[in-house]
């Protein structure tokens, strides 16, 4: 089967985890993606460590697959030439330089590389965008999700707020950036143009508010930190069983009553004036969720998903990583790849979780090693090898 993105050029300059996630999704989609990184030492997270593989930290193998990789001293004008030759043939640009004056310095600023290539989809990712009072300061995860007002609401009720234990801006700013590079080479399908991607972490992050976000303009109220109750529904939450903790969701009035026959308590539960609709259970949330601890402790957890399980009623257990990594469903959707590294051997990451029955998500590559490729781009750019030797030796490359 073909790829989505099979003939596409992406040139990636970005480091850490937003524009790596974005574009390893891009060559996920069978994208042909060039890693940009800067000698001598390339993308930052090469450095995030421990933990290493053969030197190789495993914060940048999680998010660098499918991808080509060189180095390019963009200091050096001859380095920017090989820059601006890729870009005539690319049809992506993704770059997470913070500033103007940066992505000028580096001949990679947008009104360079559309005069170069007006078919150019060019992806800029930063931590506030290019306009506006913020524009130019520096981003990170951490930042976005305490301005975006994320962490006011982790946490337990009465306790401190938390970060999110991934960095989840990161993340979801590169897939939001995936998802409009793919949108607008749809675009360039009707219009023959590019056009420039501003993409920002605080805005992707903010977009997670979603309904706290419909509550809060609904009402006026600033909205509680709740730990792991949900705002509206009850209950939906985790449970301590007597073994470890398990989660169940009842979403719906028929599931209340699903939910207390498995109970065994469909007299007394749904007849219980307190809690005869999801908003009077809200109304006494406290009341109802004492009384279920109590009899959730009577019985292991894998014991309370199996009944409700059968009930149709949603429920799990609250697993750890390990135990995630390895869930039959998950394993039979491909939620690991393997690839066979140069250094390391075979080289876990998580696969892509879109799925298509006509267009297939392809595993090509694993992460490259700094470097990796620069002769083979170089070729394929026209350079000899007298040429490649003279670039390494005025330290272009």
């Amino acid at each position: 089967m073909r790829s989505v993105l099979d003939n596409i050029t992406v040139i990636e300059l970005t480091q850490a985890l937003a524009g790596p996630y974005c574009t390893m999704m891009l060559g996920d989609l069978g994208a042909d993606v060039i890693k940009i990184e800067r000698p001598p030492k390339g993308d930052q997270s090469r450095g995030w460590g421990p933990p290493f593989l053969a030197g190789e930290s495993a914060y940048f193998l999680s998010t660098n697959r499918n991808k080509r990789g060189m180095t390019l001293n963009l200091k050096e004008p001859a380095a920017r030439e090989i820059m601006h030759r890729l870009i005539e043939r690319a049809d992506v640009f993704v770059t997470n330089l913070p500033r103007q004056s940066s992505r000028r310095a580096n001949g990679a600023d947008w009104e360079t590389l559309h005069a170069l290539n007006p078919r150019l989809v060019y992806c800029s990712i930063t931590g506030y965008g290019t306009t506006g009072p913020y524009a130019e300061r520096g981003g990170y995860d951490v930042i976005a999700q305490g301005e975006s007002g994320l962490m006011s609401l982790t946490g337990e009720v009465d306790g401190d707020p938390i970060r999110y234990p991934i960095p989840i801006a990161d993340v979801t700013t590169g897939i939001y950036s995936a998802f409009a590079i793919v949108a607008s080479l749809l675009a360039r399908e009707r219009t023959g143009e590019g056009q420039f991607l501003d993409m920002a972490l605080l805005d992707s992050q903010i977009s997670w508010l979603t309904n706290v976000a419909g509550n809060y303009f609904a009402t006026g109220e600033r909205p509680p930190r709740l730990g792991n109750a949900h705002p509206t529904i009850v209950p939906y939450q985790p449970f301590r069983a007597r073994d470890k903790h398990f989660i169940v969701g009842v979403g719906s009035e028929r599931l209340w009553k699903k939910f207390c026959a498995v109970l065994g308590m469909a007299d007394t539960l749904t007849d219980d004036p307190r809690f005869a609709t999801n908003s009077d259970r809200l109304a006494h949330r406290q009341e109802l969720i004492a009384l279920l601890e109590e009899i959730f402790v009577r019985e292991d957890a894998d014991v309370w998903v199996e009944r409700f399980g059968a009930a149709g009623i949603p429920c799990g257990p609250i697993n750890f990583v390990d135990e995630a990594l390895a869930h039959p469903q998950a394993l039979h959707r491909g939620v690991i790849v393997e690839l066979e590294h140069p250094l390391i051997g075979t080289v876990r990451s998580l696969g892509n979780p879109m799925h298509f029955s006509h267009t297939s998500i392809t595993y090509r590559l694993p992460p490259p090693m700094l470097g990796q490729h620069t002769d083979e781009i170089l070729r394929e750019l026209g350079y000899d090898e007298q040429g490649i030797r003279e670039l390494r030796e005025r330290g272009a490359v």
